[in-house]
C-alpha cells in the first residue's frame, strides 16, 4: 500500500511477485459503511436484516482507538501474547524498522506506525505452564491468580534481577530487528538465582523490547507525547506496569474498561453509522482508571541492562542462527 498515493504500489506489486487483480479493488475507510445484514446473514447471526456494515480494522489501532487516541504524539502499547506498540502522527518520518499504515481514524490525514514483539505475556504464561505448578494448585484451590502469586515473588528482587538478563524472542522476533532466528536466551544465570529472579528477568525482558521499539521510533524522528498509555491483559500486572515505566521512562497510564480492540471497532460502528457524532465524541466514551511514574533510580540502573540487552543480542545472533540448523 502506497502511504502517500493511498492505494496499491505497482512497484511493490511486481518486486513481490503480486499481481495488481489479486488485490482489492475497492479501498475503503474504517469507519465507512461497506454493506448492510442480508436476509439470509440475519438469519445465521441474529443481527436485524438491514444493518450497517462497518469496514472496521485491526487489532493494534483499534485498541489505540478504545483508548481515545486521536492526535499526533500519542502511544499506545497492546500488552498481551505478544507486544503492539503504536504511534499516531501525519507521516512526516517513517522508520524502515517499523511498520506504517493509515490509521483508524483520520485515516486521509493521519499515520499508524507501530513496532512488535512477537512473545510478552506468551512467555509469561510459558513459564506459569512450566514451572508454577504450585502457584496454579494454589489458584485451583483459592482462586487467587498464579500470575499474581508470582509478582509478589518477583516483587521481593531489586531491579535487574541481580544480574539477570533476558532476551524475549522465544518465538523469533520482529521489530525492530526483524529475526526469525532470533531465540529466548537468559544471560547471567548462577546457583545464587531462583525461580523469582527469572521471572522478575522475563518481565523486565518484555519491558527492553518495548523500549527497543520506542528508541527505533523516536530515532526515526517521530514525536511521543510524555505517557504511554498500555492496554492489555498485562495491565493486570502492577508489577509489571511499574517495570514497563521504570524501563521505558514513561508514565504508563492505564485504562478502567480494558477492552481493547473490539471496543475500538464498536467505537468505529458509532462513527461510521452516525451514532457518534464524530471521531471526537470517542473520548467521551474512553476513561482512565490511574497513572503508574518512573522511579529515575531503577531506571538508571535499567539504562544500564538496556545496553547490554542490545549488546547481547548482536554478539549471540549467529550463533542463535546456527543453532537453529543444527540437526
Amino acid at each position: 500500500f502506497d502511504l502517500k498515493k493511498r492505494t496499491w504500489s505497482e512497484e511493490m506489486c511486481e518486486i513481490l511477485g503480486i499481481p495488481r487483480s489479486m488485490l482489492p479493488q475497492r479501498i475503503v475507510k474504517s469507519a465507512d459503511i461497506v454493506g448492510k445484514i442480508t436476509k439470509e446473514v440475519s438469519k445465521l447471526c441474529g443481527l436485524l436484516e438491514g444493518t450497517p456494515v462497518v469496514a472496521g480494522g485491526i487489532d493494534a489501532p483499534l485498541a489505540s482507538l478504545s483508548a481515545g487516541v486521536l492526535e499526533e504524539r500519542s502511544h499506545v502499547a497492546m500488552v498481551g501474547t505478544s507486544i503492539c506498540w503504536g504511534v499516531v502522527h501525519k507521516g512526516q518520518h517513517l522508520s524502515p524498522k517499523l511498520v506504517s499504515f493509515p490509521y483508524v481514524a483520520y485515516d486521509d490525514q493521519m499515520i499508524y506506525t507501530f513496532g512488535g514483539a512477537a512473545t510478552a505475556g506468551g512467555i509469561v504464561r510459558w513459564f506459569r505452564d512450566q514451572f508454577g505448578d504450585k502457584e496454579k494448585e494454589v489458584e485451583r484451590k483459592s482462586n487467587i491468580s498464579a500470575y499474581k502469586l508470582l509478582d509478589e515473588q518477583a516483587v521481593e528482587i531489586s531491579p535487574g534481577a541481580e544480574g539477570l538478563l533476558l532476551l524475549p524472542y522465544f518465538m523469533g522476533e520482529r521489530s525492530p530487528i526483524w529475526d526469525p532466528d532470533a531465540k529466548g536466551t537468559i544471560i547471567g544465570l548462577t546457583l545464587y538465582h531462583t525461580r523469582k529472579h527469572v521471572y522478575r528477568a522475563i518481565l523486565e525482558g518484555v519491558a527492553y523490547s518495548l523500549r527497543h521499539n520506542i528508541e527505533a521510533g523516536l530515532e526515526s524522528g517521530l514525536e511521543l507525547a510524555e505517557e504511554c498509555i498500555m492496554v492489555g491483559g498485562a495491565t493486570r500486572s502492577q508489577l509489571w506496569m511499574k517495570i514497563f515505566s521504570d524501563v521505558t521512562g514513561y508514565p504508563i497510564k492505564t485504562l478502567v474498561q480494558n477492552v481493547e480492540a473490539p471496543y475500538g471497532d464498536a467505537l468505529l460502528a458509532g462513527v461510521g453509522t452516525g451514532v457518534l457524532g464524530s471521531y471526537e465524541s470517542i473520548k467521551d466514551w474512553v476513561r482512565f482508571d490511574k497513572t503508574i511514574y518512573p522511579d529515575q533510580k531503577a531506571k538508571k540502573i535499567y539504562d544500564q541492562y538496556f545496553i547490554e540487552y542490545k549488546k547481547a543480542y548482536e554478539s549471540l545472533k549467529d550463533t542463535m542462527k546456527r543453532l537453529g540448523k543444527i540437526k
